[in-house]
């Protein structure tokens, strides 16, 4: 994977030191996972309240370390959207800390009942919510991302193991040690928590092939990365994905209420996978509309990349250029956006079949018919109805922190909390019953 950020993974070679190395580190994991089998949840709240209190306890530490990160991205060219999911301050290591508080307060997924009865000839059965075991992370400088997986991978009773990358090594190793200490204070095996960032490309490459040691295998980041582990890894995976996101104003859309939207959608923070990429504007509210939205956006720093129709329509103080095909697949995670003038809600929906990227689209409008075709036709892992994409997340929608976004379909889709990083047991008791 070619990435702003990292060397190739695919053009890694593994070494039988790395993949004895990472192995042995998974080993750790899976025998650290047993002991979350039989945890109560009030050990493992109090681990992650623990942990809460370790991070803001060591933020002068990792500060220093994120500013190394953050020098070393500078100097290497790193864009501003990278550089901003990347920064730690202060301020964000304590909103890091109160997410694993959250987590505490959820309520326990392992050991829930998904369904049971009994049958006829007696037998009862239940279907019960179990952990995964150990969970593998590959993701690019997100030294949140870091936090997040391990709290969520504590909470449903998983070990977990992170590749974190380069660009943000200083401040995962940092994070790492601080979370394991704070583990073994609670009494728990420091192994829940692993980094293989030691190891590198190669080491990423070995935790893709650490099929029955690593039971789930979960991408966060660019793209290539993404497409780079579902195509090379050995073990299961869940397929994060990248957001290229729209925003579609109808022609009955509360143009008072789209503006607000549409800004916060962009702009609020331009380095996620759910911020707006793409606005579709109905032509018979453009010209009303366009106007005033391209000038908000250009007080907010935004690039236009516009088709004939919003060019046309762009005051003078609008950053326009014209828009490509590329423009229409392109997630920026920058201050740019395409936009495109639509003649109908059919129009716009067949350009978000054909762009997206399956994980958010809204519909602003005051059309019932208009937002139950929307919400019915579009095929995305989120659909927003008269609300911003960034809801989309984990801890907006009331799951406490997440592992990521899924876009594809097949075991979880969309924000990735507790429950889905658990899977299910039958427990089938009987009183000496054989099968006739």
């Amino acid at each position: 994977m070619t990435t702003s950020l990292e060397q190739p993974v695919q053009d890694a070679v593994e070494t039988p030191d790395v993949v004895a190395q990472v192995r042995a580190v998974a080993e750790r994991a899976k025998v650290a996972s047993r002991a979350l089998a039989t945890a109560t949840r009030a050990t493992k709240d109090a681990a992650l309240r623990g942990m809460a209190d370790a991070l803001v306890a060591a933020t002068p530490e990792i500060v220093a370390a994120n500013a190394v990160d953050l020098e070393r991205g500078r100097s290497n060219g790193t864009s501003a959207g990278l550089l901003d999911r990347l920064a730690l301050t202060p301020e964000r290591i304590v909103s890091i800390a109160d997410a694993l508080r959250e987590l505490a307060a959820l309520p326990d997924p392992v050991g829930e009942v998904v369904r049971g009865s009994t049958l006829p000839n007696g037998l009862r059965m239940r279907q019960v919510r179990v952990p995964m075991g150990v969970v593998g992370m590959i993701y690019e400088a997100r030294p949140n991302v870091t936090v997040d997986a391990a709290g969520l991978a504590l909470k449903s009773g998983n070990a977990v193991i992170l590749r974190g990358g380069s660009a943000a090594a200083a401040s995962n190793e940092v994070i790492v040690d601080v979370l394991s200490r704070a583990l073994v204070a609670q009494r728990l095996p420091g192994a829940l928590v692993q980094s293989i960032d030691t190891w590198g490309r190669e080491g990423a490459v070995a935790l893709m092939h650490a099929r029955g040691l690593v039971d789930l295998l979960v991408p966060r980041g660019g793209a290539d990365l993404i497409q780079t582990v579902v195509r090379e890894s050995t073990v299961p995976v869940v397929e994060t994905g990248v957001g290229n996101v729209h925003v579609y104003v109808d022609e009955t859309a509360d143009l008072a209420v789209a503006i607000p939207i549409l800004l916060n959608s962009k702009t609020q923070r331009v380095g996620v996978c759910n911020a707006a990429e793409t606005l579709l504007v109905h032509q018979a509210v453009a010209d009303e509309f366009l106007p005033v939205a391209l000038a908000m956006l250009a007080d907010a720093g935004v690039t236009i990349h516009g088709d004939e129709t919003t060019l046309a329509l762009a005051p003078e103080e609008a950053d326009c250029v014209p828009a490509t095909d590329e423009d229409w697949a392109t997630e920026y995670l920058s201050l740019d956006l395409a936009v495109r003038v639509v003649d109908s809600l059919d129009e716009a929906l067949e350009h978000i079949r054909e762009w997206s990227s399956g994980h958010t689209e809204a519909i602003i409008t005051q059309d019932l018919a208009a937002s139950e075709r929307f919400v019915a036709e579009v095929d995305s892992a989120a659909v927003m109805v008269n609300a911003s994409t960034r809801f989309t997340d984990g801890g907006q929608l009331g799951l406490g922190a997440e592992i990521g976004i899924s876009t594809q379909k097949l075991h979880a889709r969309g924000p990735m909390g507790l429950g889905e990083l658990t899977t299910t047991k039958w427990i089938v008791h009987g009183d000496g019953h054989v099968r006739p």
